[in-house]
């Protein structure tokens, strides 16, 4: 018979506690690479803090946008009591996009103001797609049957992530084809995209009354 932390037993249960500080590492490296984009050029200073406006713009909105995704990790994290190898591998497949999001972030900046925006908006709106697909299929795989949640699971809660969560990568994948045809117009979405979800989170978090932060 395997004991539960068997390398062989495929059905063992680990705590979440490795995971979410494994996560919670990765989301603060993805947010300080942001800023290492950000730098001021050749000649007068003041004029050179002007002309790097798009990085400072590509820097608030992903760094927003990788905020809102680390206290919706953290929402689930509120409602799982234990994790297996299938959940373990979908975390591990959502932050490597996490990680990714800088890449295209640095692209949108360098090239807001000339040629490439396009392919620029593409890339960094399939990362964030991925990025929100990989997420739901961490939360629905871990909610359906409840299969890792808690017994005590606020089912309001539960509900309230579901619903929430399954707009994500359609609302994403549909700012990204808008770059086709307009890639200022898909930039503008994506930074809609963050605004909208700061508010949802915050009246989200409202409606539950602080119940789902509790462990």
């Amino acid at each position: 018979m395997n004991e539960p932390g068997d390398a062989t037993d495929h059905n063992f249960a680990i705590s979440t506690s490795r995971l979410e500080a494994f996560s919670d590492g990765v989301f603060a490296i993805a947010a300080t690479l942001l800023i290492l984009d950000v730098r001021a050029g050749d000649g007068s200073l003041r004029a050179s803090l002007l002309h790097i406006w798009p990085s400072y713009a590509a820097y608030g909105v992903s760094f927003i946008t990788i905020g809102i995704i680390w206290i919706n990790h953290h929402t689930v994290f509120t409602q799982i009591k234990q994790v297996d190898r299938t959940f373990l591998l979908l975390n591990v497949l959502f932050l490597m996009f996490v990680a990714f999001i800088p890449f295209p972030t640095s692209l949108i900046a360098a090239h807001v103001r000339g040629g490439g925006l396009g392919p620029a908006a593409l890339t960094y709106g399939a990362v964030l797609t991925m990025t929100a697909v990989l997420f739901n299929a961490l939360w629905f795989y871990a909610a359906t049957g409840h299969r890792l949640l808690r017994q005590d699971a606020n089912v309001r809660v539960v509900s309230g992530i579901s619903r929430s969560y399954v707009p994500g990568p359609f609302i994403y994948l549909a700012a990204t084809l808008v770059a086709l045809a307009s890639a200022d117009a898909s930039v503008i979405l994506f930074a809609a995209i963050s605004i909208f979800y700061v508010l949802e989170s915050s009246l989200f978090g409202r409606r539950q009354g602080g119940a789902s932060i509790e462990r």
